[in-house]
């Protein structure tokens, strides 16, 4: 059942809502979706810490908890687990990683102990991860040198192609398209009424 869906069914089996319980319905109904960041995890992530702060001292914030997201790269096996090089995109919550890659604020190395096939992970997944600050690497990068914060996974959530797509225009649609309308007529009498429509 979609949020418009909703709305009418609640409003016609229970009479006249506030219009306050009809935002309700229709945040309940447009916001549902996977759970991306375990709720144990969640309470470890250190939000003080932008990847700004990560590039500039990735040593002097070893083993802080952090979020976050990402386009990979390249990804290659290691003796134990999975190297992923991931261009940084701006992630928030539960929310898809942003599809601007001008956004981005650099390349980061993610290190996932659990994984075992590099081709898991095409160039292109979008990921959003909490992990631990673990040091930096510099490797060559075309012509000139890189320094790469590196990170220990201890989550990874994988975007499938759909569910990305879903979900980014479910975000988009629910905070970026919602209008209300609010009108009273008549000569010999008034009435009201309260117009909601959304961009999904």
């Amino acid at each position: 059942m979609n949020a418009r869906h909703s709305v009418w069914h609640i409003r016609h089996a229970a009479g006249p809502l506030p219009l306050a319980a009809i935002l309700f319905a229709l945040l309940a109904s447009g916001c549902g979706g996977a759970k991306v960041i375990p709720p144990e995890l969640e309470e470890q992530i250190d939000s003080s810490v932008s990847f700004r702060d990560i590039q500039a001292s990735p040593q002097a914030l070893q083993g802080r908890t952090v979020l976050l997201g990402g386009e990979v790269l390249a990804a290659r096996r290691l003796q134990e687990g999975v190297e992923l090089e991931v261009l940084q995109l701006p992630v928030e919550d539960d929310d898809p990683p942003t599809e601007r890659r001008t956004d981005s604020q650099g390349r980061f190395l993610a290190i996932d102990r659990a994984a075992a096939d590099p081709a898991s992970f095409p160039p292109g997944t979008k990921i959003t991860l909490v992990g631990a600050i673990a040091g930096e690497e510099t490797r060559r990068l075309d012509e000139s040198t890189y320094r790469y914060p590196v990170v220990e996974m201890k989550h990874l959530y994988v975007w499938s192609d759909d569910d990305y797509r879903d979900r980014s225009r479910s975000t988009v649609g629910l905070f970026g398209g919602m209008g209300f309308g609010f009108g009273s007529g008549g000569r010999s009498g008034s009435f009201g009424g309260v117009g909601i429509g959304t961009g999904f």
